[in-house]
């Protein structure tokens, strides 16, 4: 099991964190006792999670117990991180006076500079054996892509939809990305092919003999080398590329199954023709 807890200042970012693991794969537990962390850990090992996050803050009974029972996991061979977040004395004031949030210690009669610097005093144990990260100038996308590369969470996880269409049919609302491939030699004006789709041999076969095919094919393949990796820290979890030919028949889904199976190697992958809906129920 990889365990991630995640602790901290209220209002430098933990539940950011925590939303960045759950969409990483993460099973999430959200303020849990410290003295509960190994039991849990045990129940959710036995239940088959290979990968857990799990918030302890302030607000957790037992705090105490944290440093103890984050020891006791590590000499099991518990694969255990703790980050710690924090932010300055004015830069968490900014937050929750931006917000209108109630700090969780204001209802002990305390100001809100005054939580903050209690809070800070609980913590003091648990900051000290965590990876600390200020998050005083860090707007949420950067913090994102720091947790990211810090734990260094699988960038594949974001979905590649490649979907053909025509043109004389409208451009998918859901499209990232729009490539227009009316420009390409065009097999319905041959009698033989015009029956045929992009995934039957003979299409495949004349679209091949095409260098206007091959040229398009690699610059949308390094476009897209290019810009996904900063889809992926834009926090995307799914990118739809849109690649249109006057009926989606052919030219499209030619280049929508090659690039599919292109990117496949290392992404994960699906594949739609919209053009073929009716015509192949497979598609």
């Amino acid at each position: 099991m990889q365990l991630v807890l995640v602790s901290g200042m209220s209002g430098s970012g933990k539940s950011i964190a925590l939303t960045v693991l759950e969409d990483a794969g993460y099973y999430c537990v959200d303020n849990l006792p410290a003295s509960l962390l190994a039991e849990v850990v045990t129940f959710l090992s036995e239940a088959g999670h290979a990968h857990v996050a799990v918030s302890v803050d302030a607000r957790s009974v037992a705090l105490s117990a944290l440093p103890e029972s984050l020891a006791a996991l590590r000499s099991r061979g518990i694969d255990s991180r703790l980050l710690y977040l924090e932010a300055s004395q004015p830069s968490l004031l900014r937050r929750f006076s931006e917000t209108r949030r109630r700090h969780p210690l204001a209802g002990q009669g305390l100001t809100v500079a005054e939580a903050i610097e209690r809070e800070r005093e609980m913590l003091a144990g648990v900051a000290e054996i965590g990876h600390r990260i200020d998050t005083s100038e860090l707007q949420p996308k950067a913090l994102r892509h720091w947790i990211k590369d810090l734990l260094g969470l699988n960038t594949a996880s974001m979905l590649l939809l490649f979907e053909s269409f025509g043109f004389k049919e409208g451009i998918p609302l859901d499209a990232n990305w729009v490539i227009d491939a009316r420009m390409l030699p065009n097999p319905h004006y041959e009698p033989e092919l015009r029956a045929l789709t992009g995934r039957d041999a003979p299409v495949i076969e004349f679209l091949e003999r095409e260098e206007a095919v091959a040229r398009l094919f690699e610059d949308v393949r390094g476009f897209l080398q290019r810009w996904l990796p900063d889809m992926v820290r834009d926090n995307r979890f799914h990118v739809t590329v849109a690649i249109g030919c006057t009926g989606g028949q052919h030219r499209s889904v030619y280049l929508a199954e090659k690039l599919a199976a292109d990117f496949a190697k290392t992404w994960p992958v699906l594949i739609r023709h919209r053009g073929l809906v009716n015509k192949d129920p497979a598609a």
